[in-house]
């Protein structure tokens, strides 16, 4: 028995005789369990207890699996026959919780607790060490347990929660029907191509599939321009470049909405300029197709841009001087050789942008106008007068084969096609310039985008310190200090504002769920690009599911899924977590392949002929050259999860409130003022907490180091990583 299993079963033993079995009324750290002592009550009582005390002998076969693990791994039996044997127990494991908990014995019972998790974990690191045993993943432990954990994570986080909701598109009655969900899916409003002949709109299908395509294609190049503006330019201004790139990401939805209404609107500064100054009266173009788009591409771009940046700076300047050794000029040499070289990351980055337009609500629920799409159509199915779950879950559908399709195209796009460029060989780091001309167009494009961003958020950061925007212009700070009010008394600081409390809360949610989903993100795109195990497809499209379906199916999903027993989360803190880190996963993991596909297996065949096993090859060869993909992971899953408002509206509880629901409350009570304000000290807040990530993730550098010794020059070649 090696160290790894010992402990697998000292945790299963641990749980069963220590920690309490069932879910706790005040949650596990409201030491409810502990005040009882042990060996407890009935809520409170490990399983050991469960079965000697309370007589529940259904836990009893799950006392007995250890001493049953330990005693196949002390006999004296072949390796391949003790794992299969102990896949066996796991299985049976498994499955006798899983039938206590969903089955007629879990009937009435409490919800299961940290005991029930930690054994089940424990069984399912049983199973993956059974497997490698057998041969699985070449016999490699660690492979296989990884594999293992990621796989029953995304099975029960995402998996089940999704067809869970989607189960509802079939539903009739007391039934299921296929007829019901035909009828839901092709409805004429979905499919309508009014739109063409003139005499009506478009259904909201192709309104949605249209808008996607044309927000991925848009971010995707401007995110493309702002990475080479950064990496291959003198452009001045690149540290500006780089901090508005990721402001929209740092801004609550609809901010951006509002923020174009007040330039662009019907009483915006720019249209009442535009009006006087032409004689023409203000129209309503913002509101609609253009208005989305605009908004869109704002939120998006930042995104497409820290997908490409890693990318645009793995590409290998010794390949660029081989073009312009063999006569390439500038322009020839990207074109030819370094564009083709950054497919990974533009195909990555049209996928991600194309599926946050699908999801996205906010946008189109400010701007959208006549221009219905499926995410508001989805929203107005469960929250409006309609209250038709089968409708909601049926548009689903329609956005899940759109994201299918997307996800099969890109894949159909990047072929079977090699685009390493980093090596262990020695480099020069030394990118070759752009073309002139080009670096020309790219300055300009940045110079725009950076003074339109400066206005924007200009105008978002005014609206904090007006009375009332577009009536009462004068100053004032009575926003900020009803929001953010700090009181001294007889016990020192009292944070009497209103907006303290969702602000806490949703650093600590998001300080939780940010590492997780960077962590669970690219050791998901290590996986899929460095191992091949069985229905490595399959498990890449899993990943992708709770992103492309829109927030508020996701949070319904969750609250059909963990509202009750076996697995109650409904109005916890957890139940937020573990819906930020695998809705904001598929960045870290589209990011994190998209780096590593830049990466040459020679690195890590040279770390294992060196003596490492997977686990160090990960940790000190593969992680450190991954630095622009763990921070663009950090830095958006940390945001997002402040900063999301459509997944979490139906998550939050009187306990555990988020900023942007609460902010979302101010805006429906007429409170602008107060929202603004809220806004701008989030944006600020999250800025310095972006930066502060950043500098201490470090940044990747691929250089050529040169020592010298005594009077004779002899340069040494070597790749390091700086932080």
């Amino acid at each position: 028995m090696n160290k790894s299993l010992r402990g697998w079963l000292m945790l299963a033993l641990t749980a069963s005789v220590l920690l309490p079995w069932h879910a706790q009324e005040a949650g596990f750290w409201g030491g409810e369990w502990l005040h009882a002592g042990w060996p407890g009550n009935d809520t409170t009582a490990a399983a050991l207890w469960q079965v000697l005390g309370l007589q529940r002998f259904g836990l009893l076969p799950l006392l007995l699996w250890p001493v049953a693990v330990g005693l196949v791994c002390l006999a004296p039996l072949p390796r391949r026959t003790q794992g299969g044997a102990l896949c066996a127990l796991a299985l049976a494991a498994l499955g006798w919780l899983a039938w206590l908990g969903w089955g007629p014995a879990g009937t009435g019972l409490p919800g299961l607790g940290w005991g029930a998790l930690l054994f089940s974990a424990s069984a399912v690191f049983v199973l993956t060490t059974g497997a490698a045993w057998m041969g699985a993943c070449r016999g490699d432990v660690f492979v296989c347990g990884v594999i293992g954990m990621l796989v029953a994570l995304v099975g029960l986080f995402v998996m089940f929660p999704v067809l869970r909701v989607l189960a509802s598109a079939f539903e009739q009655g007391t039934g299921f029907s296929l007829q019901a969900a035909w009828a839901r899916v092709a409805d004429g409003r979905i499919w309508s191509l009014g739109c063409i002949s003139g005499t009506r709109r478009c259904g909201v299908a192709w309104n949605t599939l249209f808008l996607a395509l044309c927000t991925a294609a848009g971010a995707t190049l401007l995110g493309l321009c702002f990475a080479l503006v950064v990496t291959r330019t003198s452009f001045r201004f690149k540290r500006i470049l780089r901090a508005l790139t990721v402001l929209p990401i740092i801004t609550p939805p609809f901010v951006i909405g509002l923020a174009l209404i007040l330039l662009f609107g019907r009483s915006g500064v720019v249209s009442a300029w535009v009006s006087q100054a032409f004689d023409v009266p203000a129209g309503r173009g913002l509101y609609g197709f253009y208005g989305v788009w605009l908004a869109q591409l704002l939120s998006f771009t930042p995104i497409a841009f820290m997908v490409l940046i890693g990318v645009v700076e793995g590409v290998s300047p010794s390949v660029e001087e081989a073009s312009q050794t063999l006569g390439g000029d500038r322009w020839t040499t990207f074109w030819r050789v370094s564009l083709p070289l950054m497919r990974p990351g533009l195909a990555n980055a049209f996928l991600v942008a194309f599926i946050e337009s699908m999801a996205d609500f906010g946008n189109p629920m400010v701007l959208g106008g006549n221009y219905g799409v499926l995410s508001t159509e989805i929203y107005f199915a469960i929250v409006g007068a309609q209250n038709d779950g089968g409708r909601a879950a049926g548009l689903g559908l329609i956005l899940l084969v759109f994201a299918v399709s997307a996800f099969l195209a890109q894949r159909h796009w990047l072929g079977n096609k090699s685009y390493t460029t980093v090596t262990g060989k020695a480099d020069n780091g030394q990118h070759v310039g752009l073309d002139r001309r080009l670096s020309a167009v790219l300055a300009v494009i940045a110079t725009l985008w950076t003074s339109f961003t400066l206005v924007l958020y200009g105008m978002i950061l005014a609206g904090g310190f007006v009375n009332q925007w577009g009536r009462d212009n004068s100053f004032t700070l009575r926003h900020y200090a009803s929001a953010f009010g700090i009181e001294s008394g007889e016990h020192g600081l009292r944070w009497v504002g209103t907006a303290w409390d969702s602000l806490f809360t949703s650093l600590m949610i998001a300080g939780v769920s940010a590492p997780l989903t960077a962590a669970l993100g690219l050791t998901a795109a290590w996986l899929l690009v460095r191992q091949r195990f069985a229905g490595k497809a399959a498990f890449e499209f899993a990943t992708m599911l709770s992103f492309a379906i829109p927030g508020t199916v996701i949070g319904i999903s969750y609250i059909l899924a963990f509202n009750m027993p076996p697995i109650e989360l409904t109005g916890t803190a957890a139940i937020l977590v573990l819906c930020f880190v695998f809705r904001n996963m598929p960045v870290g993991l589209r990011g994190g392949m998209a780096a590593m596909s830049q990466l040459d297996r020679s690195l890590d065949e040279a770390s294992t002929m060196l003596g490492a096993n997977s686990f160090t090859t990960a940790r000190r060869v593969i992680l450190p050259l991954m630095r622009p993909a763990l921070s663009a992971a950090l830095v958006y899953s940390f945001v997002r999860s402040i900063t999301s408002i459509s997944a979490v509206v139906f998550l939050v509880s009187a306990k555990y409130n988020m900023a942007t629901a609460y902010i979302v409350g101010l805006v429906e009570n007429g409170s602008y003022g107060i929202a603004i304000a809220y806004s701008s000290a989030l944006i600020v807040v999250m800025l310095v907490i972006v930066l502060a990530a950043q500098s201490l993730v470090g940044k990747r550098r691929l250089r050529r180091v040169e020592r010298v010794e005594g009077a004779a020059p002899a340069p040494v070649f070597s790749l390091k990583v700086e932080s």
